[in-house]
């Protein structure tokens, strides 16, 4: 590695208040890299998708001129991600079907989209951030009254966790789930709402954990003072399936590249951070003491600008807003689940699907009561389109893989 560390944000995003994140932590983040020993160079990468809030390109041009003085910012628009398909192509590095697998827009396209366009610019460490996060945590503990809320440094502390990682996972807190607060047996009944769960769940959303936090947290998720001072480092254990990570915020050390793999998720669906994951058994993985806080629904946005509330309030199912989050969330987990499930447990899988398949049918009357204008049977045919197209699904996870090793070599050797 060079005496200058190249580190990189990456911003998957289809909302205009990244410019807003990026604008109100810009400071901070250029106070911590002002702060190191070792000079760092910090570049944004911005992954727009115009299709996601069907907004215009001008919504994700609002950076103040602060930005650009103090950090590289690189836009990746429509036509730079058509000319890479074009160039790669050309070189026969990659197919056509490889280039439109490996690169383009959604959860894990455009994960793969920023990892390329960082290696070209020989990142070393790279940070995938969420457009809903803040560097900052939420601390309590049972006894408080009130938050305290601590920034992070989580530039600098990343930087020296990655340095004996291939890939470093950080923290949620906050509102860390897109379900948001229901008051059990009073607006629905807990155990048609557990079906529901069960159904849609995945490895990082389990009934119990949704629980606990409705039931004792409200919702939220706070971090306790001993968790913070203690700053405890785990190295996440293969389980004989996956190293489970999550999406945000979540780091790359693109200097030991070989232990990198790619990102997927089948067409419209979520679960990139699940299929990366189950590629990471000779990788190092930890876990680090960082965290952004989460708001899922973006409630809390006044935080960017160090205005933080005393307490959390709870986020029921009252606004539109809020109701979309949820559905969309829902449909984008059924989508991947078949291909989990083949993935994880392939003996099992029909005898799973079925399994699903009732619990959707059982529990989803229950769950639309929550709601005036929208209905949960839409999940139903999802599951059906996504288990009938499990086994294409699970070739262009493959092939994903395999384009990304070309391209890695191709650029290597260069």
């Amino acid at each position: 590695m060079s005496k200058v560390i190249k580190f990189g944000v990456g911003f998957v995003t289809g909302r205009p208040n990244i410019c807003k994140l990026i604008n109100n932590t810009c400071k901070h983040l250029v106070e911590q890299v002002n702060k190191s020993d070792v000079k760092i160079e910090l570049t944004i990468f911005i992954l727009f998708d115009l299709q996601y809030q069907f907004t215009t390109r001008i919504d994700f041009y609002g950076l103040m001129p602060d930005v650009y003085k103090n950090v590289n910012v690189k836009y990746i628009t429509p036509e730079d991600l058509e000319e890479q398909k074009k160039m790669l192509i050309g070189k026969e590095i990659l197919t056509k079907k490889e280039a439109d697998l490996f690169l383009g827009y959604g959860y894990a396209k455009g994960r793969n989209t920023i990892m390329y366009y960082a290696l070209k610019k020989d990142i070393d460490y790279l940070l995938f951030w969420d457009d809903d996060e803040y560097p900052v945590a939420c601390v309590k503990d049972e006894s408080d009254e009130e938050i305290t809320w601590v920034k992070q440094d989580n530039i600098l502390d990343t930087i020296n966790y990655m340095k004996k990682a291939d890939v470093a996972l950080g923290h949620k807190c906050g509102y860390v789930s897109p379900i948001p607060y229901i008051e059990l047996k009073e607006d629905i009944n807990e155990e048609l709402f557990k079906d529901y769960i069960e159904a849609v769940s995945n490895e990082a959303i389990s009934w119990e954990k949704i629980r606990e936090q409705l039931v004792k947290y409200h919702g939220f998720r706070y971090i306790s003072k001993s968790e913070i001072e203690e700053a405890k480092v785990k190295e996440i254990e293969f389980d004989g399936i996956g190293k489970w990570v999550l999406g945000s915020p979540l780091c790359l050390n693109l200097t030991h590249l070989d232990k990198i793999p790619s990102f997927y998720n089948p067409e419209g669906a979520r679960g990139e951070d699940a299929f990366f994951s189950t590629w990471l058994e000779n990788s190092k993985v930890i876990e680090m003491p960082v965290y952004h806080f989460h708001d899922a629904f973006l409630k809390y946005t006044n935080i960017l600008n160090e205005k933080y509330p005393k307490k959390l309030r709870k986020i029921k199912m009252e606004d539109e807003q809020t109701t979309e989050r949820f559905i969309k969330a829902s449909i984008g987990w059924i989508r991947y689940k078949p291909l989990f499930i083949y993935l994880t447990d392939r003996k099992n899988y029909n005898e799973k699907i079925d399994q699903i398949r009732e619990k959707l049918k059982i529990s989803i009357p229950e769950v639309n009561k929550l709601f005036e204008n929208s209905d949960l049977n839409i999940l139903l045919p999802e599951l059906e389109k996504f288990n009938s197209s499990v086994k294409k699904d699970y070739e262009d996870y493959i092939k994903t893989n395999e384009a990304w090793e070309k391209v890695k070599k191709a650029m290597t050797e260069k």
